[in-house]
């Protein structure tokens, strides 16, 4: 049998969720910076 998941567990979960979000947004925006970025250098070389 599986016992429920602790207060202390449930909020360890909360957190590592939360920064996993936090990861994923700031992965996100360096990935569409580096694209605006190439864009804006491909359109001075035209």
């Amino acid at each position: 049998m599986v016992d429920p998941p602790r207060p202390e567990q449930e909020l360890i979960r909360q957190r590592q969720r939360s920064g996993a979000r936090a990861t994923a947004w700031v992965l996100a925006a360096f990935i569409i910076l580096v694209f605006l970025i190439t864009i804006a250098k491909i359109w001075v070389n035209r």
